[in-house]
């Protein structure tokens, strides 16, 4: 009779790799170091399932966002420490066909049917035709939306006062959150060189942090533009709020809508990453167009660090930002070249993404209790695997965050721009 072995042993003999930490399972096995303080334990014959079915990062993600999986040692808000340890070595290899046998047996795999996922998570990419094609207005409207429209209150506990959803930027290492997204934004008016009385573009605005500071500190008559309902709503309240009605606005609808042109400058701060890197070339004429001859476009978005077209991977584009993609800056300079805009400066801000995850994760420890109560404990245990395992991508350098500062500059033109920088 084949022999058969306990729950975590014969998962443990499916690992490419040996793992880290402490592995056990709801038949009382477990596996993996003794001393270890990290461990997952599935708790159910669901979670096996899960894991079983789609094998690798989405399988335990599955099993963990729907309460069949159990992480030891972290704390759900942030569970950096056991990602690092486990990145990468959770693949599962092709056993032999003894083995076969001996797993078949062992976990009952004649009997296994794939559970339905959490209700957190969207189609795979094919099965979103129904939605429309890929980056049409109503397909990039509802994945805007999935990700977006989460709740206000939840993105408030999670991003502090100044609801900036974009990597920040530390003057110093020691820096608050606040300080460091103040200075982001700054930064980018600076290398915009906006002045008083002129016009600002912001598209893919989010909560208006942008087109405030803009309005605010620089005296600029902004515009800001977003997919979703939520943000616009809660940004021109804040508009309202701060005394800037007469100099700043929010409008809900897609950046391709805005037909104004004659703006002086342009700013896009995490927009990049929804629209495709196939519409990169039309996104670029579209933002060329807006600008007046010699105005300035500052593209601050995530990238990879190679030049490859690389849809994001299976957890983030079903849970987190469906029909997302990322490519290299070489790339992103390249297609705004070839629209006609002269790249004058880049700037690669990678550890300062992963500073602003850590703040975060931070951010949504403190308020966990809050959290799950606004949005239940499936979508908030979502966010922290998405916030902690993007930390550790950027400190990997797997994921990069690039400034790319443009002119259009006309024929015979220096568009305006120094001799040398002045931010």
């Amino acid at each position: 009779m084949p022999r058969t072995l306990p729950i975590a042993d014969a998962l443990a003999s499916l690992m490419r790799q040996r793992l880290p930490v402490r592995l056990s399972a709801y038949d009382g096995s477990s596996v993996g170091p003794q001393d270890s303080e990290l461990g997952i334990e599935i708790l159910t014959r669901r979670g096996l399932a899960y894991i079983l079915t789609a094998p690798g990062d989405l399988g335990m993600a599955r099993a963990y966002i729907a309460g069949d999986l159990a992480l030891h040692g972290v704390h759900p808000g942030d569970p950096y420490a056991l990602l690092t340890g486990l990145q990468g070595r959770l693949e599962f290899r092709t056993p032999t066909v003894p083995e076969m046998v001996t797993l078949t047996r062992s976990l009952d795999l004649l009997n296994l049917r794939p559970p339905a996922p959490p209700a957190q998570e969207r189609q795979p990419r094919w099965l979103r035709t129904v939605e429309g094609f890929r980056h049409s207005l109503a397909r990039d409207a509802g994945a805007i939306s999935h990700h977006y429209d989460v709740s206000n209150r939840f993105y408030e506990l999670v991003l502090g006062p100044s609801m900036a959803y974009t990597c920040a930027v530390f003057p110093t290492a020691d820096a608050t959150l606040e300080e460091a997204q103040h200075e982001k934004h700054d930064l980018i008016a600076r290398k915009l060189d906006l002045q008083p009385g002129q016009r600002l573009l912001d598209v893919g605005c989010g909560w208006g942090g942008m087109v405030r500071h803009a309005a605010r500190n620089y005296g600029v008559k902004a515009l800001g533009v977003t997919l979703s309902r939520q943000q616009a709503e809660w940004a021109q309240a804040a508009i309202e709020r701060d005394g800037l009605g007469d100099l700043a606005e929010i409008r809900h609808v897609d950046y391709r809508e805005v037909t104004e042109t004659g703006f002086d400058a342009v700013s896009s701060i995490g927009l990049t990453e929804h629209i495709g890197v196939a519409n990169y070339p039309a996104y670029f004429a579209h933002l060329r167009e807006r600008l007046r001859p010699g105005g300035r476009l500052l593209n601050h978005c995530i990238t990879r660090s190679h030049n490859r077209h690389h849809p994001i991977g299976a957890f983030l584009d079903r849970y987190v930002f469906p029909d997302g993609e990322l490519t290299g800056s070489g790339r992103i300079i390249a297609t705004a070249q070839d629209a006609g805009l002269e790249v004058m400066h880049s700037e690669n801000l990678r550890p300062h993404y992963a500073m602003t995850l850590a703040r975060w994760c931070a951010n949504l420890v403190e308020h966990w209790d809050e959290c799950v109560a606004e949005v239940g404990p499936e979508t908030a245990r979502v966010w922290g695997l998405y916030l902690a395992g993007s930390r550790v991508g950027f400190e990997r350098n797997e994921t990069e965050l690039h400034h790319v500062l443009a002119v259009r500059t006309e024929s015979g033109n220096s568009g305006g721009f120094p001799l040398r920088p002045t931010w």
